[in-house]
């Protein structure tokens, strides 16, 4: 018998509607919500997970501020990301609660769920988001290493970047083979390429929120374009 907890599978239980968690540790993220969530208008929900030895600070700035969108930036238990430290565990846990907060606290779009970051950042979203498609349904991945998902949950669309000079986590070994694996799996995938570093470009960056807001699920699960 399995006796690991959802946290230790990779799995999120937060979803739309329940109640906050009590004892929740507000500092372990920063959250932003645009007027029109506070208004009442559902907005859809991005998170982004920094890159290793950064913060929860720079995981904000993955996403731009002037979108109708609510961003969510978790601060990582260590110096990266659980997975990449020896296993899912603590981070998913936090981000467990901080979701169940924002969930309880504001209406969120639920056609519209994305996790996303930059470097190590990137292979967490893809790797967590990809075991929890069934809350996640957009993943952007800025500059990933890897993909390690435990479980697979439908098919969250994909939005990734990669410099074809990223000497930190070299494009051949890491998004030309990721990338290639995830489309095989059936995953909707949108790449782009471009003459850079380990960097995240504020073009890219706007791309993503382009990307992100495009497109929406209909009642049918097909898409539609907003409007």
């Amino acid at each position: 018998m399995d006796e690991t907890g959802p946290a230790e599978r990779g799995r999120l239980s937060a979803r739309p509607g329940a109640s906050a968690p009590e004892g929740a540790r507000r500092d372990a993220w920063l959250l932003d919500v645009p007027a029109a969530a506070q208004a009442g208008v559902a907005c859809p929900l991005v998170v982004f997970f920094h890159g290793a030895g950064s913060s929860a600070r720079a995981g904000l700035g993955l996403f731009p501020s002037d979108v109708d969108v609510i961003r969510l930036a978790p601060q990582s238990s260590g110096s990266t990301w659980d997975l990449i430290e020896g296993g899912f565990g603590p981070d998913v846990e936090r981000l467990d609660d901080a979701l169940s907060t924002v969930f309880a606290s504001y209406p969120v779009d639920a056609d519209r769920v994305a996790l996303g970051g930059f470097s190590d950042g990137a292979s967490y979203a893809l790797s967590l988001g990809i075991g929890n498609g069934d809350v996640v349904t957009h993943i952007i991945a800025f500059s990933p290493g890897f993909v390690a998902p435990q479980w697979q949950r439908m098919r969250p669309r994909v939005f990734a970047t990669h410099g074809t000079h990223d000497r930190v986590l070299p494009i051949d070994r890491c998004s030309r083979r990721v990338i290639p694996r995830l489309r095989s799996a059936g995953y909707d995938v949108t790449y782009e390429e471009f003459d850079g570093g380990h960097v995240v470009t504020p073009w890219h960056v706007r791309r993503a929120a382009e990307w992100l807001m495009g497109r929406r699920r209909s009642a049918g699960g097909r898409e539609r374009t907003c409007g």
